[in-house]
């Protein structure tokens, strides 16, 4: 057989030969580094079994993504095999590679960082074993059998899952053997460094109608140095996360009883939303757009009309509890038929177009129990919503004043290279998901892509990821745990003012439907706070601080000046606060250092006496004496431009 490699070079053998022993007559070091390898396209096993004929071939070492798969795969039954030995009563479920690492389900109860730390010793030893990892296949009732004796319910489950003629593979290491399709590496001896990272509670097959699980995640990296390298990007990853800081800052909670993804604002976090709603909704009104306000709910008639009933009802609280859909009513997921009915309540002729509502929504989704984090996805949130009526002519000048709005917030926040850009489209074949009108769809997605690319606006292009009425552009953002979601979206809607009757006199005095662009300018409120707490690590803005100030008196002699302070700062719109408690005042200063703040006024006698303040702030520590006066002007002015200062300290 002939096998060509990666860098062009062909081997002739004369009879068939594993994967595996052509990376070893290659070279030694070759084969002692394999994870797994690319076999005329296809992802292999080392243990493969090439015939005669011609194939290209290209070993994969840990550099490669798929090489770090296996690796890690790997790992994940080492895992297994561990927590089996310390713990026979576990159940095995899943345990599959993920990014920068893997993890693995058992029907057991929660563990403990002591816990971990043992099983992560068995890991250890099982590795230093150097077991030879071998690879066999049953049929089918053979499997059910084999995985009935060894009494795991969920392997069984996998088992009679797969279609029938389905290849039902097993890869046995030493005394663990586990139900698995691959690839694998040769030997536990193979795995150089691991860490378990941490442990939590996981449905099986993510579905809050299972058994809940305990999973158990880890790392795994061919070199110490590396492993140490990403524990040390772990750390920073927990400093950075908005669901541990922004509660360590008690900008928000949550409360079993009051339910999951339905995070409690603090006056804190309340305060920044409340800044950032206020210059939302003033800028938008400087843009033209005229504010509405519509109920939380509606019959599901004004769904139905929609078309949320039919393609969106799964996501929706629904109200009542009659046979009768006409009876039922239903928590908005969006404003957009509200602000649509607003439109009807009147007749327009082109000259009124285009029309700019704007709102901000409370609006209500049925997120699945497995996919709430933090502020980022919840039930309950708050959207910057809005939706221009327009003639097909005025279509791309305002897709370009909404994408100039979008970049002014980016820019202001300093987002803007966070951000990447993604032209979602529909999928012809999933006509259940989308309204199934195909020349309708090319029209606005090819009207949407000439207008970004005359924008120049670098995206991506993803199928199956549109609105059911019409395409995309969504704006993304990457968290600290690397979940890409959506933070702004922009779409050219084809179809409800057709279907909810919108209309408008042209010039020819014809009737006709508007196009309609649905969007947002800061998204969904709560996700954009989650950002920012992460980009940041809650050294927010001064102008979005909720404290921008705090005085600290040295003593208690000096507590009626701090409040003369305060007062004045007050006065001129300064979110300020006193520390008038009997601490000492490095005590004072840490602690409010630690809460983030970005001005401390320092004041005692000499400050009295001559009307000033000492200043430290996060920017560049002890300022030395001011006249209170000059710090007020100075500070006012960066809250009018709302300048970003980097911060030298916390």
């Amino acid at each position: 057989m002939k096998i060509i490699l990666k860098d062009g070079s062909v081997k002739e053998y004369a009879g068939e030969m594993s994967v595996y022993d052509i990376a070893g007559d290659i070279s030694e070091g070759l084969a002692r580094v394999a994870c797994t390898a690319e076999l005329d396209g296809q992802i292999v096993d080392l243990r493969t079994m090439v015939s005669e004929g011609e194939h290209t071939l290209t070993i994969l070492t840990f550099d490669a993504e798929e090489g770090k798969s296996a690796y890690r795969h790997t790992a994940s039954h080492i895992l297994a095999q561990a927590v089996k030995r310390l713990y026979p009563e576990a159940k095995l479920a899943i345990g599959p590679a993920i990014k920068d690492g893997f993890y693995y389900d058992f029907d057991m109860d929660s563990l403990d960082r002591a816990a971990l730390d043992g099983i992560e010793k068995e890991m250890k030893k099982i590795i230093k074993e150097g077991a030879r990892i071998e690879r066999f296949t049953l049929p089918r009732k053979e499997a059910v059998d084999f995985m009935q004796k060894k009494e795991e319910p969920y392997k069984i489950e996998l088992i009679e899952d797969l279609p029938e003629g389905e290849e039902i593979s097993f890869y046995q290491q030493g005394d663990f053997v586990d139900l698995c399709a691959g690839p694998h590496l040769m030997s536990t001896k193979g795995v150089k460094a691991i860490k378990l990272i941490s442990s939590s509670g996981a449905y099986w097959r993510g579905s809050e109608k299972n058994k809940s699980l305990t999973r158990i995640y880890g790392t795994a990296f061919h070199k110490k140095e590396d492993l140490n390298a990403h524990l040390e990007h772990l750390e920073d990853i927990k400093k950075r996360d908005h669901n541990r800081l922004g509660r360590e800052m008690k900008l928000f909670t949550t409360s079993d009883i009051v339910g999951q993804g339905l995070p409690l604002m603090m006056p804190k976090g309340a305060r920044i939303l409340q800044i950032l709603q206020r210059w939302i909704e003033d800028e938008e009104s400087k843009r033209g757009y005229v504010l509405t306000k519509t109920p939380y709910m509606a019959k599901s008639d004004l769904f139905k009309l929609s078309g949320h009933w039919d393609h969106y009802k799964e996501g929706m609280f629904i109200i009542g509890d009659s046979e009768k859909e006409e009876d039922l009513l239903a928590l908005r997921p969006m404003t957009c038929p509200f602000q649509f009915s607003i439109y009807n309540a009147e007749a327009h002729s082109y000259k009124d177009l285009p029309i700019r509502y704007n709102e901000t929504s409370t609006l209500f989704r049925n997120e699945s129990s497995g996919e709430m984090h933090g502020l980022i996805r919840v039930r309950q949130f708050t959207l910057s919503e809005g939706h221009i009526v327009c003639t097909p002519e005025q279509l791309e000048q305002e897709f370009r004043d909404t994408i100039s709005l979008i970049k002014y917030i980016m820019t202001t926040l300093d987002i803007e290279k966070d951000i990447t850009y993604r032209f979602s489209k529909w999928d012809p074949n999933n006509t259940e998901k989308y309204i199934n009108e195909p020349e309708a769809w090319e029209n606005s997605q090819n009207r949407m892509k000439e207008i970004l690319d005359k924008l120049e606006i670098p995206y991506t292009e993803a199928e199956d990821e549109a609105a059911f009425y019409g395409p995309k552009l969504d704006l993304q953002f990457v968290n600290v745990h690397g979940k890409e979601d959506t933070i702004i979206t922009i779409q050219i809607d084809f179809a409800l003012g057709k279907r909810l009757n919108m209309l408008y006199t042209d010039a020819g005095g014809e009737k006709k439907n508007p196009w309609v662009i649905h969007r947002s300018s800061i998204g969904c409120y709560e996700r954009t706070l989650a950002m920012l707490i992460e980009k940041y690590m809650g050294m927010f803005p001064t102008w979005l601080c909720p404290e921008q100030v705090r005085i600290l008196p040295i003593s208690e002699k000096y507590a009626d000046y701090a409040g003369k302070v305060r007062d004045e700062l007050l006065e001129h719109d300064i979110r300020a606060e006193a520390d008038y408690r009997s601490e000492k005042i490095g005590y004072k200063i840490r602690e409010a250092r630690l809460g983030r703040i970005p001005y401390l006024l320092i004041v005692g006698q000499e400050e009295e006496e001559n009307n000033t303040v000492a200043l430290r702030s996060r920017y560049k520590g002890d300022e030395g004496s001011r006249k209170l006066s000059d710090f007020i002007a100075e500070i006012r002015e960066e809250i009018r431009t709302k300048q970003i200062r980097k911060a030298e300290t916390v």
